[in-house]
């Protein structure tokens, strides 16, 4: 009796343990439900908002231009007007005047044959004189009515369907945006940025993607990238900081972007690269992830280091040269697995590295396989992954090193790849970099 009632209380204590996880699902899914109405009502109440305030703008934008239009039509009619009937106005009164000539001698001569015979010679000889100078076969012209303006406004009435079918196309409502980011990969004071399109009827000619502080006192939103690439790696990023992304893009043949993406938080624990402050003949950038080769030193410089092994295998390690100086076979840009002061390039043990020249370097031996020359705009990048862990024997220890890595360098469209021997297992790496001559400037990242 106590064997079953045991196992009626287990199956009991399961079907509670059970229920609580299934009632835990429901209560997870539940908030999930909320967190979809919440986004498509909060999303729909601001698409209204935006289209209200859109035609709003728009109608009296429209309701400005055709005020302006009929005040500029006006004032050309009025102009027209005006100096058309200046002259008609000039013209009326030269007649007018004539006129009042012609009724004052009509006066004067009918007065002269009413006079009596003494006085008729000298007043008809004083209305003759009058007469001549008036000049009684001088009339003004008056033009024609086909010489003077009629004015007339033309009116197209196809403006109204050209309108009609520009407004009956203007703006879209979409449910989804075109393009969604598909990861966010934490970098050195940094974070990769990847995304995809998901509407694959819609042919993207170009991506924009736009990045802020998270939270209410993050700053607007800033242009991080515009161009074809599905990912960009966004610098300059504060590490243990919320960051928020979003994307859009523009359908080729058009100049108007699409909807925004749902804004994605990201952020990165790892801190950035940076150069050591202090080594002669480098002047570095205020974030230190720039260094410059200066001529303050007439002798050959030591290696600048990293300020900390700050690069961890599995990730990529990026040198991008912004101006460069004079090539020498002695120039190194790789990584090491310790500093060594007084070292003049990194062309020694425990450091792999690539030479102005193309030149590749392991342990201080030089490779059979070469790099292009690096020049301004080079990229040179370096990805290590760990291979294995060789068992220390007497047969390795001869070889040289029981840690294994597998090293890829790459520098325009060409790479190598070798595997690397060290003497000590390593889980983050310095890196650095030596010129001999002046002009040199690199960023890390």
């Amino acid at each position: 009796m106590s064997v079953e009632v045991d196992l009626l209380l287990q199956e009991a204590k399961e079907s509670i343990e059970a229920a609580q996880n299934y009632r835990s699902e429901l209560q997870q899914r539940l908030h999930g439900l909320n967190q979809a109405r919440k986004q498509i009502r909060g999303s729909s109440g601001q698409a209204r908002e935006a289209l209200k305030r859109h035609f709003t703008e728009l109608q009296a934008a429209a309701s400005r231009l055709l005020s302006e239009r009929l005040a500029g039509l006006l004032a050309e009619v009025d102009a027209i007007e005006a100096d058309s009937i200046k002259p008609l106005d000039d013209c009326q009164s030269l007649i007018e005047h004539g006129v009042g000539q012609a009724d004052e001698l009509l006066r004067e001569g009918e007065a002269a044959l009413r006079c009596g015979l003494g006085e008729k010679e000298d007043k008809l000889g004083s209305f003759t004189k009058k007469a001549m100078h008036i000049q009684l076969d001088s009339l003004p012209e008056v033009p024609a009515l086909v010489d003077v303006p009629c004015v007339s406004a033309q009116l197209d009435d196809s403006i109204l369907s050209l309108l009609r079918d520009r407004v009956s196309r203007h703006g879209s409502v979409s449910s989804h945006p075109p393009v969604q980011i598909e990861e966010l990969q934490e970098r050195p004071g940094s974070i990769l940025v990847r995304w995809c399109k998901v509407d694959e009827d819609f042919a993207a000619a170009d991506y924009r993607l736009q990045y802020r502080r998270s939270g209410s006192g993050g700053s607007q939103y800033e242009d991080a990238y515009i161009g074809r690439d599905c990912e960009f790696l966004v610098l300059h990023l504060d590490p243990h900081t919320d960051y928020l992304f979003r994307v859009c893009a523009r359908g080729e043949g058009r100049t108007e972007w699409s909807p925004w993406s749902i804004p994605q938080t990201g952020f990165t624990t790892l801190a950035p690269h940076e150069w050591r402050s202090g080594t002669e003949g480098y002047i570095l950038s205020s974030r230190k992830n720039i260094a410059l080769r200066n001529d303050s030193s007439q002798s050959r410089c030591a290696v600048l280091y990293s300020d900390a092994p700050t690069y961890f295998c599995g990730q990529t390690l990026t040198f991008k040269i912004s101006a460069a100086g004079q090539i020498d076979r002695l120039d190194s840009l790789g990584v090491c697995i310790d500093t060594q002061s007084g070292e003049e390039s990194l062309q020694r043990d425990q450091a792999v590295c690539i030479s102005t020249n193309g030149a590749v370097f392991v342990n201080g031996k030089e490779m059979t396989n070469q790099l292009p020359a690096i020049t301004v705009g080079s990229a040179v990048t370096f990805d290590m992954e760990v291979v294995n862990l060789l068992p220390i024997s007497n047969n390795n220890l001869s070889e040289g090193g029981h840690f294994k890595l597998r090293v890829t360098i790459g520098s325009g469209n060409r790479e190598v790849v070798f595997d690397w021997l060290v003497d000590q297992a390593v889980d983050c790496l310095f890196f650095g970099c030596s010129f001999v001559h002046s002009g040199w400037k690199v960023l890390v990242f």
